[in-house]
């Protein structure tokens, strides 16, 4: 298991370091001088050069690039050109907020799309699972901005049930969540569809298999199969999926930080781009990739955990 957590722990780390690299070159492929647009057409030479120098661009490329490396390992992502303030401090700031957006969001979906798939696949031909791949495709096909922007119209604007903006007021709880209620509704729609086609076509294999059916033969209650013996081997195909999506989450969490003008790792870097503000576009990106990067060794050791022939394997 040890050896098995090292090699996951070992690719996220090249994740890392290949989206550090394409990130690093990207923004050297960008045309024209980032000093110069960040400082508009009035800046002298003198001003561009120390901006350059502030930068780093001043320096040879692989030295800009392995100064990248270092300063990131040592969790220093640079000086925000605008306030000066470190970026590490702005990404802190606001990462609690995207993480409690995608955690709600991605928990009310899973708490409905599970048993909404199992109970889909032992009703298997009824009205009930057609009803359901029906829901589960709509919910797909819906882009989560459509979602945000039309629940903004109906709940808050229309209705006046929700807040209309904002994350709420500091320290008060109950205020908080309901600001976040028509957000967390907006990131998690799209994954009650996926959730659930995904647990029903696992639900199909599985009830099929020599082991549930010894366990029918021996008088075990369904819900007892169904739970423990099932729906164990059925879920795992779903941590995975969940494990991976955390890359459409956050960029989901960026429409629905935007809509609704919410703090977060999403609102930071679209007005990041707007001010042309390249070190905390930089930092911030690579904060969501070593997200992403994380969750997968997560979401494996999960399914490890879970399933005792993967951990046999080591």
């Amino acid at each position: 298991m040890l050896i098995y957590a090292m090699q996951r722990i070992g690719l996220s780390i090249l994740i890392c370091l290949t989206s550090m690299c394409l990130l690093f070159a990207a923004l050297q492929a960008i045309p024209g001088d980032p000093a110069t647009v960040m400082l508009g057409p009035r800046a002298t030479p003198e001003m561009i050069d120390r901006m350059n120098h502030e930068l780093g661009r001043d320096k040879p490329v692989f030295l800009q690039f392995t100064s990248l490396v270092g300063n990131v390992v040592r969790g220093d992502f640079g000086t925000d050109i605008l306030s000066k303030r470190p970026v590490r401090d702005q990404i802190l700031e606001n990462l609690p907020y995207t993480l409690v957006l995608i955690g709600v969001g991605l928990g009310w979906a899973a708490l409905l799309a599970i048993p909404l798939g199992c109970y889909s696949a032992l009703k298997r031909g009824t009205w009930i699972d057609r009803l359901t791949g029906i829901l589960s495709v709509g919910t797909i096909s819906i882009p989560s901005f459509v979602v945000a922007i039309y629940s903004l119209l109906l709940f808050s604007v229309q209705l006046g049930w929700f807040p209309v903006i904002g994350a709420g007021e500091d320290g008060n709880i109950r205020d908080q969540f309901w600001h976040l209620v028509l957000p967390s509704f907006a990131v998690g729609l799209g994954w009650v569809g996926y959730l659930a086609r995904i647990v029903r076509s696992s639900m199909l294999e599985v009830i099929g298999e020599n082991h549930i059916r010894t366990a029918r033969a021996f008088g075990l209650p369904e819900p007892m199969i169904v739970l423990h013996y099932a729906l164990r081997i059925a879920i795992l195909p779903t941590v995975t999926l969940i494990g991976l999506g955390i890359g459409g989450l956050l960029s989901s969490a960026v429409f629905a930080e935007s809509i609704f003008a919410r703090p977060g790792i999403g609102s930071l870097i679209v007005e990041a781009a707007k001010m042309r503000n390249y070190p905390v576009v930089q930092g911030a990106v690579l904060s969501t990739v070593a997200l992403f990067a994380l969750a997968m060794p997560i979401s494996d050791l999960i399914i490890a955990w879970l399933d005792p022939r993967v951990r046999s394997n080591f």
